[in-house]
């Protein structure tokens, strides 16, 4: 007899002023916990394939940031590191430490910030499709190659992308693409403490193979994997694999002991 899986419980929270939508899977024995975070003009619709294959054995948690996914855009602008500081913030109140932090696109600069400022939140780090390439760090670069990506990717997974945009607005999705651009992650890699996966799809033209090497090369202890036929949208195109190719790097990734000094 096959068990239930049980739906996700969603509500939205306010900290400080701004609104998160959280998704939770509780799991009765979970072997960790996930936390999911999206890209740039985004939600955690395009992660609920990824968020349902990870919620078979391990407790998930996928966010949508402020601004997103519907939520209220905040009276306040929220550069990479506001908005890191922001989630960890909600992380305290609803008592999440140890998390697998994974971040798509954008949603990785924001992991990698998190897991500098609040290593005592997060096990690993786990960068999917990461930007922005710093050989390609300007916004009509980025657009060109998310013009790209759409020839690639599933109907699903355009409609997310288009929809989630417009939910977005302009005006918000603009104001973070200035901080995206801006965003060093390169450099912020080399400050963390705990293990990093960069994880992206063989024909991703936003997240390029030599771009992710550098990030893997950049960090302490990192490996990159790569996702066959897989484009930008990795996560939502082959939800199993990616999971996989997580618990792989996992399994073999321990981070430091909490009695070790940071870099």
């Amino acid at each position: 007899m096959s068990l239930r899986r049980s739906e996700p419980v969603v509500h939205v929270l306010t900290v400080d002023g701004l609104n998160f939508r959280i998704v939770r899977s509780s799991h009765a024995a979970p072997q960790r916990t996930f936390l999911l975070v999206h890209g740039i003009g985004m939600s955690h619709r395009y992660l609920r394939r990824l968020h349902a294959e990870l919620a078979l054995t391990h407790s998930v948690i996928s966010i949508d940031l402020p601004g997103f996914g519907g939520l209220p855009r905040p009276s306040r602008d929220l550069d990479v590191r506001a908005m890191a500081g922001a989630l960890a913030t909600l992380l305290d109140r609803v008592a999440v430490t140890d998390a697998v932090a994974v971040g798509h696109s954008m949603g990785s600069q924001w992991v990698v910030e998190l897991a500098v400022q609040r290593p005592d939140l997060v096990t690993h780090v786990v960068a999917m499709g990461p930007v922005a390439d710093d050989h390609h760090r300007t916004a009509f670069a980025q657009a060109r190659a998310l013009a790209l990506d759409v020839v690639g990717e599933t109907p699903r997974a355009n409609w997310q992308v288009l929809s989630d945009y417009v939910r977005c607005g302009i005006p918000w999705y603009l104001r973070q693409l200035r901080h995206m651009v801006a965003y060093p992650i390169e450099e912020r890699v080399g400050l963390l403490t705990r293990p990093l996966l960069v994880l992206r799809g063989a024909r991703d033209p936003i997240a390029g193979l030599s771009w992710c090497r550098r990030l893997r090369d950049a960090a302490p202890d990192a490996a990159v994997i790569e996702v066959p036929r897989g484009w930008h949208v990795v996560q939502d195109r082959a939800p199993r694999a990616v999971a996989r190719a997580i618990e792989a790097f996992l399994s073999v990734h321990t981070p430091p002991s909490p009695g070790r000094s940071s870099r």
